[in-house]
């Protein structure tokens, strides 16, 4: 055990037992799982993904590169790190040899994502952020991703400031992305240090923060200097040791080497001295140390080399000698140590001011890039702005010979190497960019934070030119990794893509209904008896309607209010045809084109009062069409008094459909005069249905006598069995989405996005008719003038009747003219865009879009099915009831 009894901030009072790698240890609350290895004694904890070099703990916190684990227990999860990895009870973790594992059951753990608005955000709570902190005015929220305030100070062990009173401090909370207006993205870990989170609570959740200035204090890495051998376990960044040290009471060595550029290195070889470790060396790149940091080495028995730098390692699953040499050798002498720390200067954390598009510099000083000024909402303060850093002798890498196998990493995580850089710069690529994509230096979990600079400082020097002159490579969110779960929230499973049910949804589960997925709605399909298969159940439901009464749940269909004085100017204008002469009380079909003249919906416009229709649309197209009226009245005609509203959830919509509906509703509806003369087509009434507030519409998109019934959606169910009861003498049969296809085919009813895609106009529909050539102007109007639009080989909707009664053709087959399919390239016709069996026509049926088509009635073509050819005849669009006699019954 390397816990000292007298040094950390974790409580002892709390002993958690925790298993890695089959191993049950003890560790602390406070610990990380990093933390509580070293405590144990186990430095390594991976193996490289690349050479299978053993790997461990080199920093304290999430620019860590090497100490990746998997997670099984409480939830299994791949390539975290050990190092930001809260110790809690009953962990269970292995070392990551290579790739982790994802878990293969479901995450039962709860994510979610919260809006906030400050006036100003400060990221980080050390020193500098509790100070601006203090300093804010208005509402201040305070992001740390540490459990407690307090920064680089938890690691030096200085005393640590409140958070400010009156500022909301949101702890564990990582931010990890500055976009556009003051908006930030963070990510707070709720509920991982507990284990098992409590009911009902988020373990994860993102916080999407508005804030009016954003202030960042976010701190510096410490940067690693690259030399030969420098991926053994127990080597670790200077800073990281005295971390362990100060907050968790953990030694991680009795005899350590020290190989620094600056200043800093020093408190952390004079503290771990302090604490009982043996420090063998320092090694001092500089030539000269300064005196007051030589004479504390001397008063602790410390020998510093000045212009000293490490050769080469030597050690298995941890560090047991290092090669101290001059940097300009080839030889030096071999010191023993179980411990070797490294500082090569810090850097700025600069990235969330970089993602805010802030300007950087490199301040050779540092040796880093540092903030070139502020933004005009943006201020960033502290170790991050580059202030209190100590300077730094530049020193990318140790100069060394070049050997077989190259062990001067660049990024430990990638296991790419100075010979890899060299390569990339070899190949004539001088951008940071190129060679980061060459090397993959940088894009691995730790995100270049301590390989990034390295690479562009090596590249530098293998190109001879100044990283002054250099753009550094862009900092892009997230800052650290982001699971996908908390990204999606609650945006999962169901909620990923909301299922959408009727009100008579439950009558439809119950009674077992078949359902299809249309749009986010689940819509019956079709109702299967004992022992029928789908086609079956579908033609009885077909020949129910067509012979005697059947009724669906049309609920789905999309409906939007129109209201307003301008509304009846605003439908002329989105649809080809006229509404603004319809009459209160009436019904008309209409076509939405876009402005290209193609088809984009249809439905009907009800007519309530003078100023307000209702609008019915396709299911699918709903929202499009909402938005569609919102995008118009927004910004190309604001000027029209117009509101559109969705009404689709208020209402229950069953249609009433077949020969025998107008028997069944005037059972129902008792003061509903239902003569075809009182109660015309597309006309609608107001009544009592069942005893329920209704509305009627004389609708039919089966071509039979039919009625749409509308009540408000909580009386849906009472509505549907009561006209099932109604309906029990005359056969009355539920029917489902299939039907209604096979039914609207044989009349030549087009289904919007079915037999039409975004090349086809109302004309191509042979819909002529519903085109206005009245109205002065409507979307799409000046585009039916364009040559393209008039030609006459333009794919046209026909009918389709196989030479064999029996062939039911594939939906999105192909036509052509031949009875064999010809070498290549062959002419296309169009494509089959429904196929059905007909009860009706008692044989199966097509629709098609084909060129010239309607020229071509009467004519034979050819659809290639497989190995077949399969002859059909081509037809008009309209198969069955060409008259419109069963309209009225």
């Amino acid at each position: 055990m390397t816990r000292l009894p007298d040094r950390g901030r974790v409580d002892r009072g709390a002993p958690l037992k925790f298993t890695f790698e089959g191993r049950e240890l003890t560790g602390f609350r406070g610990d990380t799982l990093a933390s509580a290895l070293l405590a144990n004694g186990i430095h390594q904890v991976a193996t490289s993904i690349k050479y299978g070099r053993p790997r461990g703990i080199f920093a304290a916190g999430v620019e860590d590169a090497t100490a990746l684990v998997q997670v099984e227990e409480p939830f299994p999860e791949p390539m975290l790190s050990a190092t930001t990895v809260e110790l809690l009870d009953g962990l269970v973790a292995r070392g990551l040899p290579g790739q982790g594992r994802l878990a293969a059951e479901p995450d039962p753990a709860r994510y979610d994502a919260k809006h906030v608005h400050c006036d100003v955000l400060v990221v980080g709570a050390g020193p500098a952020g509790l100070a601006a902190a203090r300093e804010a005015e208005g509402r201040v929220l305070l992001v740390d991703d540490q459990p407690e305030p307090g920064g680089s100070r938890l690691g030096t062990g200085e005393p640590i400031d409140a958070v400010p009173e009156g500022v909301r401090h949101l702890s564990r909370t990582t931010a990890f992305g500055v976009y556009d207006d003051g908006f930030v993205l963070a990510l707070e870990r709720r509920t991982d240090h507990l284990g098992a989170a409590p009911e009902r609570i988020s373990r994860q959740r993102v916080w999407r923060i508005r804030a009016k200035k954003i202030v960042l204090a976010t701190g510096a890495h410490e940067r690693p200097v690259v030399f030969p051998g420098n991926d053994r376990p127990g080597i670790l960044l200077a800073g990281a040791a005295r971390t362990y040290l100060h907050r968790y009471g953990v030694l991680a060595g009795q005899r350590a080497v020290v190989f620094t550029t600056n200043d800093s290195a020093y408190a952390a070889a004079f503290d771990l001295a302090d604490a009982g470790a043996e420090i063998a060396v320092i090694a001092d790149a500089r030539r000269t140390v300064p005196a007051h940091l030589a004479d504390a080495a001397a008063a602790r028995g410390i020998e510093v080399r000045p212009g000293h730098g490490v050769l080469g390692t030597a050690g298995g699953d941890r560090i047991t000698s290092a090669v101290i040499a001059e940097l300009a050798a080839a030889q030096g002498d071999r010191f023993a140590c179980d411990l070797l720390l490294v500082s090569g200067g810090w850097n700025p954390a600069v990235h969330l001011f970089s993602q805010a598009r802030g300007a950087l510099r490199f301040a050779p000083e540092l040796g880093a890039y540092v903030p070139d000024g502020d933004l005009p909402d943006v201020r960033i303060v502290g170790a991050a702005a580059g202030d209190g850093l100590p300077a730094a002798e530049i020193l990318w890498q140790v100069p060394a010979p070049e050997s077989a196998v190259d062990t001067r990493f660049v990024d430990l995580q990638r296991d790419a190497t100075v010979s890899d850089v060299l390569r990339a710069t070899g190949a004539g690529l001088r951008s940071p960019e190129h060679v980061k994509r060459y090397t993959t230096i940088g894009t691995a979990h730790e995100q270049g934070k301590t390989s990034g600079l390295l690479a562009a400082g090596i590249t530098a020097e293998a190109l001879g030119t100044d990283l002054a002159t250099q753009r550094p490579t862009t900092y892009r969110p997230p800052y650290t990794s982001v699971p996908f779960a908390a990204l999606a929230g609650r945006n999962r499973g169901e909620l990923l893509d909301p299922a959408r049910v009727t009100a008579l949804h439950p009558w439809h589960v119950a009674h077992g209904a078949e359902f299809e997925n249309v749009g986010q709605w689940k819509r019956p399909w079709y109702y299967p008896r004992a022992g029928e298969d789908r086609e079956t159940a579908v033609l009885r439901e077909c020949r129910a309607a067509r012979t005697g009464v059947a009724l669906m749940d049309g609920s789905t269909l999309g409906k939007i209010d129109v209201q307003g004085p301008d509304a009846p100017a605003f439908l002329d204008l989105l649809y080809t045809n006229l509404m603004s002469s319809l009459k209160v009380g009436r019904i008309r079909y209409g076509v939405l084109c876009g402005v290209d003249g193609m088809v984009i919906d249809d439905g009907t416009v009800i007519r309530v009062a003078e100023d307000r229709f209702l609008v019915t649309t396709t299911t699918g197209n709903a929202a499009m069409v909402l938005e569609w009226m919102e995008e118009w009245l927004q910004t190309e005609w604001p000027h029209l008094r117009v509101f559109a509203t969705s009404v689709t959830e208020h209402w229950a919509t069953i249609p009433l459909v077949g020969p025998r509906s107008r028997a069944v509703l005037a059972k129902v509806a008792p003061g509903l005069d239902v003569t075809t003369e009182a109660f015309g087509f597309m006309t609608w009434r107001d009544t009592e249905v069942a005893g329920i507030t209704a509305r009627v519409c004389r609708i039919s998109f089966s071509g039979e006598l039919a009625y749409e019934i509308n009540v408000p959606s909580w009386s849906g169910i009472p509505l549907w069995e009561a006209l099932l009861e109604a309906g029990a003498e005359y056969g009355i049969t539920p029917y489902g989405t299939e039907t209604m296809h096979v039914l609207r085919a044989e009349k030549g009813y087009p289904i919007i996005g079915q037999e039409t895609d975004a090349t086809v106009t109302p004309q191509d529909l042979g819909m002529s008719w519903a085109v206005s050539k009245k109205k002065p102007d409507f979307l799409g109007k000046r585009s039916f003038t364009r040559a393209e639009n008039l030609r006459p080989d333009r794919k046209q909707l026909v009918g389709l009747l196989p030479e064999d009664p029996a062939v039911l053709l594939p939906e999105g087959s192909q036509l052509i003219e031949t009875g064999h399919v010809p070498e290549p390239p062959v002419r296309m016709l169009g494509h089959v865009t429904s196929s059905y069996r007909s009860a009706a026509l008692g044989r199966t049926f097509a629709l098609a879009l084909v060129r010239s088509g309607r020229e071509r009635v009467g004519q034979t073509l050819y659809v290639p099915v497989g190995d077949a050819v399969v002859p059909v005849t081509v037809t008009e669009s309209v198969l069955f009831d060409k008259e419109g006699a069963r309209r009225d019954g």
